[in-house]
């Protein structure tokens, strides 16, 4: 078995309406998640490997420019039961947040080994469905996230006074 790199990603796929994307795990049914996985070797780039979470849990492919990273991070300790995973003595794992918005819900195609069903909801049930405390708090950020995104591609009025 391959060790884990405790470095991951999380991804919030969400609509314009602000409905957010959740996957539920095979292995942990009523787990309800984001598009979430780590690195596969220290090299990846971060949003390489979101790229790469989200192609395989739900068969979306982002297009270019289409993911968002939030400059945050989330440092949580890997529960003891899961740290066998791990290479010897990693305890914590810093997980890496983005976001997806496409312009309306999609059917997506779940790794089968990995999750058994999916839903869209409004992003405060989708926050209080997650079983992960940073997942539930990076939804929890969803509204705001997309309003600073919008306000950073509205062109803006020249600063310059007018030609007289």
């Amino acid at each position: 078995m391959t060790l884990k790199i405790p470095v991951s990603v999380l991804v919030v796929v969400h609509t314009r309406e602000l409905e957010v994307l959740l996957i539920e795990r095979a292995a942990r049914p009523g787990y309800w998640q984001s598009v979430t996985g780590s690195l596969e070797r220290p090299d990846e780039p971060l949003d390489a490997a979101a790229r790469r979470e989200l192609r395989e849990e739900t068969g979306l492919e982002s297009p270019p420019g289409g993911l968002l990273r939030w400059n945050l991070t989330y440092t949580f300790e890997i529960y003891p039961q899961w740290r066998h995973r791990f290479a010897p003595g990693a305890t914590h794992n810093v997980e890496h947040v983005f976001s997806l918005e496409l312009p309306g819900r999609v059917p997506v195609t779940l790794a089968a080994e990995e999750h058994t069903a999916s839903q869209w909801l409004p992003w405060r049930e989708a926050a209080a469905r997650c079983f992960s405390w940073s997942n539930r708090d990076a939804i929890c950020m969803l509204p705001e996230q997309c309003r600073a995104a919008r306000r950073a591609q509205t062109p803006r009025a020249s600063m310059r006074p007018p030609l007289r």
